[in-house]
């Protein structure tokens, strides 16, 4: 037997996509985000089917991406920003907690969220990862817009073409009926 398989698709026309990034460690930031933008446009994002929105730090990232996912206009969402270890336990607590609070938030609304949130225990090695984790972001994103779009159509094959369930349901219907009988 020979499965079926799902090809990745990194076409974004079309595409509506929203960037939620943290203002601390800005550099960082900044840099994640301008790679992720060009690299979303490459891929046929158009510019003004993406926003960009930004918070102070990253424990805010996932409150407005939940706004964003209420709004019901985004194909995909994206976490940008930079959570670099000192020499307290801050770092764990809010690398977790971003982390948890970004993954909640897609799980709860249906909606890909890409978790480019950089954890790093120094600038230089946040600086040395942002270019490729920000282009990282754009693909992973437009690939997860549209494997959902694909396996959703999976649902809508389960109804004909007067809106009811397939055949095979209304089968399972009349034996239930036969048997009451």
């Amino acid at each position: 037997m020979e499965p079926g398989q799902y090809q990745p698709n990194l076409d974004g026309d079309g595409l509506c996509i929203g960037i939620v990034q943290s203002r601390f460690n800005e550099s960082v930031g900044n840099g994640l985000a301008d790679a992720c933008i060009e690299e979303l446009e490459r891929l046929g994002v158009v510019g003004e089917d993406v926003l960009l929105v930004t918070v102070p730090g990253a424990l805010e990232i996932p409150l407005a991406l939940q706004k964003l996912a209420q709004s019901d206009q985004f194909d995909a969402l994206i976490a940008l920003g930079a959570v670099i270890r000192g020499e307290t336990y801050h770092f764990e607590l809010v690398s977790n907690e971003s982390c948890a609070g970004i993954a909640r938030v897609g799980l709860k609304f249906g909606i890909p969220i890409v978790n480019a949130v950089l954890t790093t225990d120094t600038d230089e090695q946040a600086l040395a990862r942002m270019d490729e984790k920000g282009r990282d972001a754009a693909r992973v994103a437009v690939e997860m817009a549209n494997l959902v779009v694909t396996l959703e159509l999976l649902d809508d094959d389960e109804v004909d073409d007067d809106g009811d369930a397939d055949a095979d349901d209304e089968d399972d219907d009349m034996e239930v009926q036969e048997d009451e009988e």
